[in-house]
C-alpha cells in the first residue's frame, strides 16, 4: 500500500453522518482522498480489508472506531452458554472445525461426533458456546453439551414422530447393549438387535446403527430402542413377495437359523420355514442337532405353506429316496431279520432293520406267556435283536415282527408234559379278586380259582398267597386253543368236611372258642380251618351278659350242611334245654334199648336159651 493514500468510508465520512440504510461501509473517493497519504477505493469488503495498510495510514481514532463497529456488525452475536447452529468447515482425525459466524471458528474434538460417522464438511450441527474467547483468544464450543441440553426433547420428539435415529453402541451389558442416542444412554435389548438370534454381541460395540425408539419412561428417563423394528417392516414386504412365489415341491437353499427340540428354523432369505423333526431324516432321531447345525447351508423342499399365517413347512428327508424303496425285494413274511431297538412303548418296541425302515414288535409277540406285561420287561433302547417278519406291507410301509416265534412254543404237546391230575410247584405271578395266576414255566401260566384255593371260605386270595410265593398245584383242565390252564390247590390238601359229621353231629355239645363277634352273631372256630356260626340271639349267656371274642363257651350243634359248608351253633340251648340224663325214659325208648341189647347179644346166645329169650321178647313187646 502506498503511504500517500488515506481510507475514507462513505457510510461514515468525517463531515457527514452515518446512514442507517448502509450497515456496511462503502469507501468512495473524496476530495481529501486525492491528497497525498490517502487510500481511495470505491468499495471495500470487510473480510478482505487490509488492516496492515490501514494501521499505516493517518486515520483518526474516531474513524477507526467507526470502521471497527461497522465490521463487528457483520459478525454473529455470540452469547455464551447458549446453543447455536454452525457449519462444519474442516474435519480431521482429532478435531472438527465449526463456523458459527463469529470472528473466529471453534474447534471440537472428533470423538464428540463418533455417533455420526457420516459427518462431512458443510453439514450443519448444533454446538454449545462455552466461551467466546479463551486465554488464547479461541472460541470454545462443545457439540456433546449441545446434544445433552436438547437430548430429552429430541428423544421425545423422535419417539412421538416415529423417526429413525442414529445411535452409537457404547458397550455391552446384561441382556443387551448401551446405545448413545442424542447424548442419552438408551438400552438395546438383545432380542431387538436383529430379527435373527444374535450369539455375539461384541461385534456391535463401537459401531453406529439406525434405531427406533420403542419405549420411554418419563419418570426415570429410561429409553429403550430397537434395531429389529426397522427391518421388520421391510422383511414383512419381503416375506409377502417370497411366499407369493412359493410352490409345493419347490427346492430352495436356506440357512439354519435356529434349532429346537421339535424342529429346525431355516432362513429362506427374509422368511423363515420350519423343518419338523420328523421331516429331517427317514430314520428316527432324538434331536435335530444329530442332522444339522447352526448357520449351515442346506437345500430344502416346500411341503406346504399358508400365506395368511406366513407359515412354511419344509422337508429335508424328502430330497433323498425313501429307504423302503430300496428294501430287499426278496424279503417276505417268515424271514428272520436283525435290527436295533430305537423306541420303546408300553405296547411294543420299534426295531430299525435298515436306516429308515422299522418294524414293530408288539408286546404280545415277545413271549408265549398270556400274562399281560409291558415291552420294557423284555427289551430296552439300543438292544440288538433278531426277529421274524409276521406282516409286511410295502405300500403302507409297515412291518410287524415277532420274538417268541424264534423259540419253541411251550403249549405244543402240553398235555404230555402236564397231564390232568399231575402235581407241580408253580410261582405266583398275580393275585386277583377271583383267583391266583401261577406260572409253571416261562410261557405256561394257569389260574387257581378262589374256590380251588381252600376248602374253607376266604374273602380274598391274598389271605393265603402273595406274588412271588411258591404254591403246589394240580392240573384240573386245559384250553389249548386259548392257551388257558385251570389249576387247583385245595385238592392237594385233606378235606376237613369229609369227617365233620363224626365230630359235630347235630345235638352234640362242644366247648369252642369265639373267633369274632358282629351284630348278626359270632364266628366260632371249629378247628381244621372250619368255622361255625352262632346267631346273636343264641349267643346270650345264662346270666344275661353278652359273649365276647376270644371266650370259650359251650355250644350245641343245631345244624350241619356239607353241601353249603355250614355249621349252625347255639349257646343258649346248652342251658335252656334239659340234658338227656335228666329226661324220664319213655316206654318206646326202653323197648328200643332192650331190643338193641338183645340183638347185640344174639351172637353169644346158645340154642338152649332160644325159648327163654323168645318168651322174654314177647313180654317186652306186650309191655309187661
Amino acid at each position: 500500500m502506498e503511504e500517500n493514500k488515506t481510507v475514507t468510508a462513505e457510510a461514515a465520512p468525517a463531515t457527514e453522518p452515518v446512514q442507517e440504510s448502509a450497515p456496511v461501509a462503502e469507501v468512495k473517493e473524496t476530495a481529501a482522498a486525492k491528497e497525498p497519504g490517502t487510500v481511495s477505493n470505491a468499495s471495500i469488503d470487510p473480510d478482505k480489508f487490509d488492516w496492515d495498510a490501514f494501521e499505516g495510514t493517518n486515520v483518526s481514532a474516531e474513524d477507526k472506531k467507526k470502521i471497527e463497529d461497522q465490521y463487528d456488525q457483520t459478525l454473529s452475536k455470540v452469547v455464551e452458554n447458549e446453543v447455536v447452529e454452525g457449519v462444519v468447515t474442516s474435519i480431521s482425525k482429532r478435531e472438527v472445525i465449526v463456523n458459527i459466524g463469529y470472528k473466529s471458528e471453534g474447534v471440537i474434538m472428533a470423538p464428540e461426533f463418533r455417533y455420526n460417522p457420516d459427518l462431512k464438511v458443510g453439514d450443519k450441527v448444533e454446538v454449545f458456546v462455552e466461551t467466546a474467547e479463551d486465554k488464547k483468544g479461541q472460541l470454545v464450543l462443545s457439540h456433546k453439551k449441545a446434544r445433552a441440553l436438547r437430548s430429552w426433547d429430541m428423544v421425545n420428539a423422535a419417539y412421538n414422530a416415529g423417526e429413525v435415529v442414529k445411535g452409537y453402541v457404547k458397550t455391552r451389558t446384561k441382556g443387551g447393549m448401551i446405545v448413545d442416542i442424542f447424548g442419552i444412554e438408551a438400552f438395546l435389548p438383545g432380542s431387538q438387535i436383529d430379527v435373527k438370534p444374535i450369539r455375539d454381541y461384541d461385534q456391535y460395540v463401537d459401531t453406529t446403527m439406525d434405531f427406533k425408539i420403542v419405549k420411554i419412561n418419563q419418570e426415570f428417563r429410561n429409553v429403550v430402542v430397537s434395531h429389529k423394528a426397522l427391518i421388520e417392516a421391510e422383511l414383512e414386504q419381503q416375506k409377502m413377495q417370497i411366499i407369493g412365489k412359493l410352490e409345493k415341491g419347490q427346492v430352495l437353499e436356506g440357512t439354519v437359523k435356529n434349532i429346537t427340540g421339535y424342529g429346525v428354523f431355516v432362513d429362506l432369505g427374509g422368511v423363515d420355514g420350519l423343518i419338523h423333526i420328523t421331516d429331517l431324516s427317514w430314520g428316527r432321531i432324538n434331536h435335530p442337532e444329530e442332522v444339522v447345525h447352526l448357520d449351515q447351508k442346506i437345500n430344502v423342499v416346500i411341503l406346504d405353506f399358508d400365506e395368511s399365517k406366513k407359515r412354511i413347512a419344509l422337508g429335508l428327508k424328502q430330497l433323498t429316496p425313501h429307504p423302503w424303496s430300496a428294501l430287499d425285494p426278496n424279503l417276505k413274511v417268515g424271514d428272520k431279520v436283525k435290527g436295533k431297538v430305537v423306541l420303546i412303548a408300553d405296547y411294543g418296541a420299534f426295531v430299525e432293520i435298515e436306516p429308515g425302515v422299522e418294524g414293530l414288535i408288539h408286546v404280545s409277540e415277545m413271549s408265549w406267556s398270556p400274562r399281560l406285561r409291558v415291552a420294557q420287561d423284555f427289551l430296552k433302547v439300543g438292544d440288538e435283536v433278531e426277529a421274524q417278519i409276521l406282516t409286511l406291507d410295502r405300500e403302507e410301509k409297515k412291518m410287524s415282527l415277532g420274538l417268541k416265534q424264534l423259540i419253541p412254543n411251550p403249549w405244543e404237546n402240553i398235555r404230555d408234559k402236564y397231564p390232568i391230575g399231575s402235581k407241580h410247584t408253580a410261582t405266583v405271578r398275580n393275585v386277583t379278586n377271583f383267583g391266583v395266576f401261577a406260572e409253571l414255566e416261562e410261557g405256561i401260566e394257569g389260574l387257581v380259582h378262589i374256590s380251588d384255593l381252600s376248602w374253607t371260605k376266604i374273602k380274598h386270595p391274598s389271605e393265603l398267597v402273595q406274588p412271588g410265593d411258591k404254591i403246589d398245584v394240580v392240573i384240573l383242565d386245559f384250553d389249548e386253543e386259548n392257551h388257558k390252564l385251570s389249576l387247583g390247590h385245595k385238592q392237594l390238601l385233606p378235606n376237613p368236611w369229609e369227617d365233620i359229621e363224626s365230630t359235630y353231629r347235630p345235638g352234640t355239645v362242644h366247648t369252642l372258642k369265639i373267633a369274632n363277634v358282629s351284630d348278626k352273631g359270632a364266628t366260632i372256630d371249629l378247628g381244621n380251618d372250619i368255622e361255625g356260626f352262632c346267631p346273636a340271639k343264641e349267643l346270650v349267656k345264662e346270666d344275661g351278659t353278652a359273649a365276647a371274642a376270644g371266650e370259650e363257651l359251650a355250644f350245641k350243634v343245631t345244624d350241619l350242611k356239607r353241601s353249603t359248608r355250614r355249621v349252625g351253633l347255639s349257646h343258649v340251648r346248652t342251658y335252656s334245654e334239659p340234658k338227656a340224663a335228666d329226661k324220664p325214659a319213655s316206654e318206646s325208648d326202653s323197648t328200643k334199648k332192650a331190643v338193641k341189647k338183645i340183638n347185640s347179644n344174639i351172637e353169644k346166645t346158645t340154642l338152649g336159651d332160644i325159648s327163654e329169650l323168645a318168651a322174654l321178647k314177647s313180654k317186652l313187646e306186650k309191655g309187661e
